[in-house]
């Protein structure tokens, strides 16, 4: 529950805050000013300036509490710890509540059945990871028929196919696949092997990354094999690419383009101290991978700003609703952040940030921004 703000933070101080927030989020376009900045601003200057909760002093004015959900394919794998962090914080910022459901093995069925059941019980707003490229549709134009809006996140449907959801907030993975693809293609000699590891094959938020790396690799003169090991977690994948190695100890680098693979390619490369023996990338911020890239056993991670794909999902529905249907969902790119060696240390405290801990810390930025 909300803690009460302090004797010490006036009402001038509460209502710049929320004015803040709600000029940031792009919900009003001005208000006035209440009180001077002598007022707001403490002895100390602007930064020692701070803002709490107040249940009786809600950020918008009174509202429905609005029921969203938000539609996964692995509900229990760890990436998406940082997305729920972010829909409870997105959640306790707006008074909203929100479901997470969907299926913990990219079953499709599943979601589909999931995203039915919150068209029946008349959600206030969508969230879903389109992993396949039709079988959403019929859902998401149902939802849309109902008055509810409908935001992909995570995965959206490959170049070439329609779905009729309103944005899309996650990274462009195509895109992201080049950046990568482009970035071992400087690292292999010509004629080098590059084996891409990827959990399923075919899955619309994944897929692309691959497919974004083939051409580069094409240009390169690179060959390329695609290794799928398996939609479950821990030893499957991480059996598939001990097998694969064991069949080809020549290869360049392994490209894997999903977490639950990085961090079985991570404790390949450890268990078998094979730090050095070809170029390896991974996705995602999980401790294994870190710890990985921090030691230089492997040579990249992708961050591509898991938090941010929960946060602003349940934001941009809620805005949706608040509003009227004025405020209509904007396609959101979380970015393809590539994490090296030299970048890594950041990641190695733990944060709600990037899923590592439940606390609702306050991190210190960089003191120089890289560029």
């Amino acid at each position: 529950m909300a803690k009460d703000i302090p004797e010490e933070v006036s009402v001038e101080q509460r209502e710049m805050s929320r004015r803040r927030f709600l000029r940031n989020a792009g919900a009003v376009a001005s208000l006035p000013l209440l009180g001077g900045l002598a007022d707001i601003l403490s002895s100390e200057g602007a930064g020692a300036a701070t803002y709490a909760r107040h249940s009786d002093h809600p950020l918008f004015a009174k509202h429905p509490k609005y029921k969203f959900v938000v539609v996964n394919h692995v509900t229990t794998n760890s990436f998406f710890t940082a997305t729920q962090y972010g829909l409870a914080d997105a959640a306790a910022i707006t008074g909203s509540t929100y479901q997470w459901t969907g299926s913990t093995d990219s079953v499709v069925s599943e979601m589909v059945s999931a995203m039915d059941t919150a068209i029946a019980a008349k959600a206030n707003g969508i969230g879903v990871a389109l992993i396949d490229p039709v079988a959403f549709d019929t859902p998401v134009d149902t939802a849309l028929g109902a008055g509810i809006p409908v935001i992909a996140y995570n995965a959206d449907v490959p170049t070439g196919y329609v779905n009729n959801r309103m944005a899309y907030i996650g990274q462009s993975n195509l895109t992201a696949g080049a950046a990568v693809g482009t970035h071992i293609a400087s690292l292999v000699k010509k004629g080098g092997l590059v084996a891409g590891i990827i959990a399923t094959p075919g899955s619309s938020n994944i897929q692309p990354r691959l497919d974004g790396a083939k051409p580069i690799f094409k240009k390169a003169g690179l060959k390329f094999v695609e290794v799928g090991t398996s939609a479950t977690e821990g030893q499957p994948e991480l059996s598939k690419i001990e097998a694969f190695y064991a069949s080809n100890k020549d290869v360049a680098c392994m490209m894997s383009v999903d977490g639950g693979d990085s961090d079985a390619l991570a404790q390949f490369i450890l268990n078998n101290h094979l730090k050095g023996k070809f170029v390896a990338t991974c996705w995602d911020t999980g401790v294994p991978v870190i710890d990985a890239v921090a030691s230089g056993a492997c040579t990249l991670t992708i961050d591509q700003q898991a938090y941010l794909q929960g946060f602003v999902t349940l934001i941009q529905l809620f805005l949706y609703n608040i509003s009227g249907g004025l405020m209509k969902p904007q396609d959101t790119d979380t970015g393809t952040a590539i994490v090296s060696k030299s970048l890594a240390k950041p990641y190695e405290t733990a944060s709600r940030w990037e899923g590592t801990s439940a606390k609702e810390g306050v991190l210190k930025p960089p003191a120089r921004i890289p560029f």
